[in-house]
């Protein structure tokens, strides 16, 4: 039989091109996982319609070319970016910043880091300490993924978090990603989140562009939750209005452990959360969460994969979506049950609310379930605001704009009132973050 050779198409030859044409700068432990992604890459190439995970985000369709690699920032740069970062609200006392993909101590307020809390440059760290690279690696289901695997391809910098064990992290950290003004770049950073045996952390994600800028980017966010640890994860995506941003999370949770986690999408033109759990100890639990806000012509994709490998845990999974305009919104979930998996409790639901008649939303909720003494569902629902409860409103004096706002509230808040029922003072703040970000988007509701 002859060989096959693939079609690719401009934005794949780019891609390709600039992976030959890379410096090859770091060490021997990052140049590995450059070219592990970038033969994973080139042998998939950008995910398509009849590739079933990608099929309501056609990737080959959508991106047309790639931009150029980003760079190290330059002075000029970072002095832009000091002045824009007093403009986001601060949650925690510590903030570490992501600029184009690299690590900046100088935006950073590193000193004022929680006893028991390191954070350092992860091309820094795979110098010093090449070990670290068998977590870089991922999980099976991450190493599948093309996204991860471009991630990989072009990683060059990003952060590696350690949390001692039986630190506990009363006040979040507060991670800014941000990509800079000026051209066009395609961004990749990846970071490593070490969680030790009994310790307990807020994080709080955030991601931030400057809008009518058609940058893309590829972030990856790695975590190890140990033994008797909890983790309370929050993201924001608020990326500018003509962004593509590919979102990866790869978690592995311990036994007798607790991870919660929550992703509010308000930003970008074109986006997809990917989140892979896996259960590696008995006797734990995991909640995701999601709220996107969604309007214009956004397209937004939530696709998560837990995994219950192991017997004793239970998953949570609740995901709400406010489609406005032509907006697209799609749900993927699956939840898969191991043989030895048994006494699992996993449960899942997928919530729209259509607030025109131009919306479109894709939900696919999945079991694979090999177990027999389990308890697990999953449901989903679309439909508009609640006519009879308009019209209460209404009818106590209150104007449609404002009762509409008071619903699409009240139905994003069950996702995130729940978020974090430990002690840190870190939730009440995303909480809080999130709350205000909601309000923001309602507030600019055309």
């Amino acid at each position: 039989m002859n060989a096959v050779t693939p079609i690719r198409t401009p934005a794949e030859q780019a891609l390709i091109g600039a992976y030959t044409a890379a410096d090859g700068s770091g060490g021997e432990a990052l140049q590995a996982l450059r070219a592990a992604g970038f033969q994973r890459f080139e042998m998939l190439g950008l995910p398509h319609r009849r590739v079933e995970e990608w099929k309501y985000t056609d990737l080959r369709a959508m991106v047309r070319e790639a931009k150029p690699l980003a760079g190290t920032p330059d002075a000029a740069t970072m002095l832009a970016v000091k002045t824009a970062l007093y403009d986001l609200p601060r949650v925690g006392d510590c903030r570490v910043v992501v600029l184009d993909g690299t690590f900046a101590p100088e935006l950073s307020d590193i000193a004022k880091l929680p006893d028991g809390v390191s954070v350092s440059s992860l091309a820094e760290a795979l110098v010093r300490r090449p070990a670290i690279a068998t977590r870089l690696a991922g999980s099976a289901m991450a190493q599948a993924n093309v996204a991860f695997a471009l991630n990989g391809a072009f990683l060059t910098d990003g952060l590696l978090i350690e949390i001692a064990a039986g630190a506990e992290v009363g006040h979040a950290l507060d991670l800014v990603s941000i990509a800079s003004n000026g051209a066009a770049r395609f961004i990749t950073s990846r970071n490593l989140l070490l969680v030790g045996e009994g310790a307990s952390a807020g994080i709080v994600e955030t991601h931030i562009g400057p809008d009518g800028l058609d940058y893309q980017k590829n972030s990856v966010l790695q975590i190890v939750v140990g033994d008797g640890a909890t983790l309370e994860h929050g993201r924001r995506q608020i990326d500018g209005d003509q962004a593509l941003h590919l979102a990866t999370l790869d978690a592995e949770i311990g036994a007798k452990a607790h991870f919660d986690t929550l992703t509010l999408t308000t930003g970008g033109a074109i986006s997809r959360s990917q989140l892979f759990v896996r259960f590696a100890g008995e006797h734990s639990t995991a909640t995701l969460r999601g709220v996107s806000m969604l309007r214009g012509k956004q397209h937004a994709d939530t696709t998560l994969v837990v995994d219950h490998a192991v017997p004793h845990c239970d998953s949570r999974e609740l995901f709400k979506h406010v489609l406005d305009g032509e907006a697209h919104g799609v749900f993927q979930g699956k939840i898969i049950v191991a043989p030895k998996a048994q006494k699992t409790d996993g449960k899942m639901m997928s919530q729209t609310i259509m607030l025109t008649e131009g919306p479109a939303m894709d939900n696919k909720p999945e079991l694979e379930i090999f177990a027999d003494d389990v308890q697990c569902g999953h449901g989903c629902t679309c439909g508009e605001l609640d006519a009879d409860l308009m019209f209460y409103l209404k009818a106590r004096g209150i104007p449609h704009a404002e009762a509409e706002a008071l619903l699409i509230e009240a139905f994003a808040r069950e996702a995130i009132e729940d978020f974090g029922d430990g002690p840190l003072a870190a939730v009440e703040e995303l909480r809080e973050a999130m709350f205000g970000t909601i309000a923001e988007w309602m507030r600019t509701r055309k």
